[in-house]
């Protein structure tokens, strides 16, 4: 599938473009003057639309595509997060249809917000068994049956990616869960070697401006405890990128759990920057990658208000995404933007009540 078919939609997230839309949002009252925090030049609010949960089903796509439409018509939220393998590709397609909607208003334009995506997890098997038969990729370059990093693969899946999505850019392609799914059976040293070679590509793809950046979306690899041999350094993938790419390059964001019951990006030393030990958090604002968060309600698990409060507020995290449909639970999360996320004393207080057991 190329760029070829289906008429795409130019732009991407502006300096310019961003700050027009936290403009416009702090000079209606909407939000607070923390909501919005500045990356890569961006203004980007420290609340994200995830598009995960759900039904592969037309009344399923037709919610999600009016949260995400609700979400950033309310000029509360400029973050849109999906993957390919999301309702089998469903989620991109939702959207899809929500920024073409949002478009059509004239009133927000593509500058205003980003939109992030992630490849790496079969959304589609029959594809996969061709790549394979055609002597493409390799049965055993798929990990559980289910993920592949290969280069042939990424590139398919991108194309496929910016169709469903209605657009000629993306801010930013993740590497979908690759560290968690490779690292066990080919250990660190191999898994970097594939990770060089994807990230070859991923630089092709940003001078083709298929692409802003890229970024790894994990799940336990970055939080492991310090010594466990499936810990990966967030050091060691920043210094690849600068090999690949130089110090320009694309690797500028990452993405892992973060709640109330999974704390350890904010309470874990584990990541090593020089010869001092930090957080992931620490260790990301470091190393000037910045960070999302997945899951901060556990899907559905913990209280709306208490759990995105706490998810949001990390000294020098972006934001977490939180997946809504519901309108009433749309209009709960917008609601909490106007409030300032906890200071950095009142984050730290928490943090530690929590772990001493104190919730």
């Amino acid at each position: 599938m190329s760029a070829g078919g289906p008429s795409l939609i130019p732009g991407y997230a502006t300096p310019e473009g961003t700050a027009h839309f936290a403009a416009r949002s702090l000079a209606a009252g909407k939000v607070s003057s923390h909501h919005f925090r500045i990356f890569q030049e961006l203004q980007l609010s420290s609340l994200g639309i995830g598009t995960y949960l759900g039904k592969p089903d037309l009344e399923t796509d037709r919610r999600v595509s009016a949260a995400v439409v609700r979400s950033v018509d309310s000029g509360v939220v400029n973050v849109i997060d999906t993957a390919i393998n999301y309702r089998n590709s469903h989620g991109e397609q939702a959207v899809g249809a929500a920024i073409r909607s949002l478009l059509s208003k004239g009133e927000i334009p593509r500058e205003a917000f980003f939109v992030s995506s992630k490849n790496g997890y079969v959304a589609d098997p029959s594809l996969l068994r061709r790549m394979i038969s055609e002597g493409t990729i390799r049965s055993s370059d798929v990990a559980s049956g289910c993920n592949c990093m290969e280069v042939p693969f990424l590139r398919d899946q991108l194309a496929r990616s910016r169709v469903n999505l209605g657009l000629e850019t993306l801010d930013l392609l993740y590497l979908h869960n690759v560290t968690d799914e490779h690292i066990p059976d080919l250990g660190i040293d191999a898994f970097l070697d594939k990770l060089r070679d994807a990230f070859r590509f991923l630089e092709e793809a940003r001078m083709a401006h298929h692409i802003r950046y890229y970024g790894l979306a994990t799940w336990d690899s970055l939080r492991l405890p310090p010594g466990q041999l499936e810990l990966l350094s967030l050091e060691d993938v920043v210094q690849l990128a600068e090999r690949v790419g130089g110090p320009n390059h694309g690797f500028r964001f990452v993405q892992f759990p973060f709640n109330l019951r999974m704390p350890e990006a904010a309470s874990v030393q584990n990541q090593a920057v020089g010869p001092e030990h930090y957080t992931l958090f620490e260790a990301a604002a470091r190393l000037g990658i910045g960070t999302f968060s997945s899951v901060p309600l556990l899907q559905a698990q913990l209280p709306a208000p208490d759990a995105l409060e706490f998810a949001r507020s990390p000294p020098g995290h972006i934001a977490p995404l939180v997946g809504h449909k519901d309108p009433l639970h749309v209009e709960e999360n917008l609601a909490l933007a106007a409030r300032p996320p906890l200071s950095p004393e009142a984050f730290a207080n928490r943090l530690d009540r929590l772990l001493r057991g104190g919730g």
